[in-house]
């Protein structure tokens, strides 16, 4: 009989990255997951870190994969642990600026869809409260940033 304890210890974690791509709007780039975890759920980009990758390198590599978005990843936001369907992901989440804001998203890579939203429409899309949450400390920084300059 297995224990609850003995299933965790399985249960290596994985680095991933997330991007909270931000454009004027401000609208926030999201994607309709395509492959499981969470398949069909509304997230941000993002992925796992590859051996002998940073952090900023892998968040423009899946941002750019998964959506055709190129970005310049920049301060992190917060650091997210997901524990889901046989999975323990622990997400870098970095504030992102879009290279050229007028580039259309596409769906590639892992995602069914890909497209801006405004902040207003995130819990229409079902999203996760740490999504909402990282979205939102994003807006927050990008708004600081902005006023700094």
């Amino acid at each position: 009989m297995e224990t609850p304890g003995a299933r965790r210890a399985e249960l290596v974690p994985i680095v991933a990255v997330g991007g909270v791509v931000i454009a004027p709007g401000p609208r926030v780039l999201l994607i309709k997951r395509g492959a499981p975890p969470m398949l069909g759920q509304w997230t941000l980009p993002g992925g796992r870190l590859q051996g002998g990758e940073t952090i900023a390198a892998a968040i423009e590599r899946e941002v750019f994969e998964e959506t055709a978005i190129r970005v310049a990843a920049g301060s992190l936001i917060e650091v997210v642990e997901i524990m889901t369907e046989g999975y323990h992901y622990v997400v870098h989440d970095h504030l992102c600026t879009p290279v050229d804001a007028a580039e259309v998203p596409r769906p590639r890579d892992d995602a069914a869809e890909a497209r801006y939203v405004l902040p207003s429409e995130l819990s229409s899309l079902g999203v996760t409260e740490a999504v909402t949450r990282v979205v939102r400390r994003g807006l927050a920084m990008r708004q600081l940033l902005n006023e700094d300059q």
